[in-house]
C-alpha cells in the first residue's frame, strides 16, 4: 500500500482559509506536513492554522493575494526562513462573477484570470527553484468540471481554468526532469460558501445532496502528492456520486 506520510514535507496550500482549501490543508496537516496556509482573509488563514494545531512550527496562516507577485514572494520567502523549501504547492484559490459577457465589467474579467490563473503560474514561479534543489516536489492545481463542459454567465471562470488544464500539461513537461509533479484537479460541485452568493444574484442554489464533501476532493490531492515517485496522477476528476451535469 502507498505510504501516505508527509512527515518532514512543507505544504503551501492557497485559499486555505475555507473551502477545499481549508479541507486540504488539514488532510496534509494529518499526514505530517507542515503547512502554510494562505487566504486573502487573513483571519480566516490563522482560523485554519489554529484548527490544524498550528503553533507556528506545524502550521501557519498567512494573508496572500495570489495574483500579486510580491504578496507570493514575500510568502514563500517567510516559509523557506521558517522551515525551509516549499515540497507541495496546492493551488485551491478561486474566484468567480456568475454575469454575462456583457455585464462582466473589464475589472472583474482581470480578477477572476488574476486568482485563478495568474495565481497558480506566480505560485510555481516561486517555488520551482527550490523544487529542483531539493530533488523534486508537488504542484497541484485545482480546476473545475468548468474545465471540461460549458454554461452561461461563467466566461471568465471557464477561459480560467480551461487555461489551468493547459498551464498545468505544460508545467508537468517542464518539471518532469526535476522529479517535480504536476496534478490537476478538477472537481464538480462541493459543499463549500462557493454557492453563498447565489440568492442575491437570483440563482437558484444547487441541491445539497447533488454537492460533495470538500474533504472528499482533499483527500483525492492528498492520494495524488503521496503517490510513490516513480507515477504522477495527472489529472482527476472528482464529482459527486449524484452529480446530474455529468458527463
Amino acid at each position: 500500500m502507498t505510504d501516505r506520510s508527509l512527515a518532514g514535507r512543507i505544504a503551501l496550500v492557497t485559499g486555505a482559509g475555507s473551502g477545499l482549501g481549508a479541507a486540504t490543508a488539514c488532510a496534509l496537516a494529518q499526514q505530517g506536513a507542515r503547512v502554510a496556509c494562505l487566504d486573502l482573509d487573513e483571519a480566516r488563514a490563522h482560523q485554519t492554522a489554529r484548527a490544524i494545531g498550528g503553533s507556528g512550527e506545524t502550521a501557519r496562516g498567512m494573508r496572500c493575494d495570489v495574483s500579486r507577485p510580491r504578496d507570493i514572494e514575500a510568502a514563500v520567502a517567510v516559509i523557506g526562513e521558517s522551515w525551509g523549501g516549499v515540497d507541495i504547492a496546492v493551488n485551491c484559490a478561486g474566484v468567480d462573477y456568475v454575469l454575462s459577457v456583457d455585464e462582466l465589467s473589464i475589472e472583474q474579467w482581470d480578477r477572476v484570470l488574476g486568482v485563478n490563473l495568474r495565481g497558480p503560474f506566480l505560485i510555481a514561479k516561486a517555488v520551482l527553484p527550490a523544487m529542483r534543489e531539493r530533488g523534486g516536489g508537488d504542484i497541484v492545481n485545482v480546476a473545475s468540471t468548468a474545465a471540461v463542459r460549458a454554461w452561461g454567465s461563467a466566461s471568465a471562470y471557464h477561459a480560467s481554468k480551461w487555461g489551468l488544464v493547459g498551464f498545468s500539461r505544460g508545467l508537468g513537461v517542464e518539471g518532469r526532469p526535476h522529479n517535480i509533479r504536476v496534478t490537476t484537479i478538477i472537481p464538480g460541485g462541493m459543499r463549500t460558501h462557493w454557492f453563498d452568493r447565489f440568492p442575491d444574484q437570483g440563482i437558484p442554489l444547487p441541491d445539497d445532496q447533488n454537492l460533495q464533501d470538500p474533504r472528499n476532493v482533499a483527500d483525492a490531492i492528498l492520494a495524488a502528492v503521496t503517490m510513490p515517485r516513480g507515477s504522477v496522477v495527472q489529472e482527476m476528476i472528482v464529482t459527486p456520486l449524484s452529480e446530474t451535469s455529468w458527463p
